[in-house]
């Protein structure tokens, strides 16, 4: 039954148009002055939540495939790596535009003087790589094996925005949130290795 409606057209877009909403609801409470006594503030950092967590959700998309046994997964994995993009993008026009009012000198002098800046800088600039590249004209551009090989800087990335993360929270000293989603990625991560592992052992014997 699961398999069936993840097949259908339609599933792809239900799944955009609901990955949509939180840019909808920032959107409403902008006009409708809902976003607290610090609306930039608020803006960057929901932003920046949403960017972790359909990086979580991404990198879910192997392991519910392997484990459940359900190839239709894949469907999705492209194109919840583009909202990813997408909400990151968003984090980074916040952040340019409310804190730095886009003077584009301050914003190179912050990405060199704030180290959390940096790799948070870093994180974007990986997410556009793979954004850009994700397409099948790029696959077949650059080759199955190269494309592999670009697109494990997810790894990278994610490490980069709990790095990013931690640093943003270190000021105030909480790091709950933070500890959260390092578990879960860290998770994520960690079943890769082992999946990675155990089929070259199955392979080698």
């Amino acid at each position: 039954m699961l398999r069936e409606v993840l097949r259908k057209p339609v599933a792809k877009l239900a799944l955009v148009l609901v990955s949509l909403m939180p840019f909808a609801w920032l959107c409403s409470a902008i006009f409708l002055d809902h976003l607290g006594p610090n609306p930039a503030e608020y803006l960057i950092r929901s932003t920046g939540d949403w960017t972790l967590r359909f990086l979580c959700i991404t990198l879910l998309v192997t392991p519910l495939r392997v484990t459940f046994n359900i190839p239709e997964f894949l469907r999705f994995r492209r194109s919840l790596g583009l909202l990813t993009f997408f909400y990151v993008l968003l984090h980074a026009l916040c952040y340019g535009l409310f804190d730095m009012g886009l003077e584009w000198d301050d914003i190179a002098l912050d990405i060199v003087k704030r180290p959390f800046i940096a790799v948070g800088f870093a994180a974007a600039v990986m997410l556009s790589l793979l954004a850009v590249t994700s397409s099948n004209a790029a696959i077949k551009k650059m080759g199955v094996v190269r494309w592999r090989l670009l697109h494990r800087l997810v790894y990278a990335i994610a490490v980069l925005a709990i790095l990013h993360f931690f640093w943003m929270r270190a000021g105030k000293n909480n790091f709950t949130e933070v500890f959260a989603y390092a578990a879960i990625l860290g998770v994520l991560l960690g079943w890769r290795v082992w999946h990675a592992t155990t089929r070259r052992r199955q392979s080698g014997t």
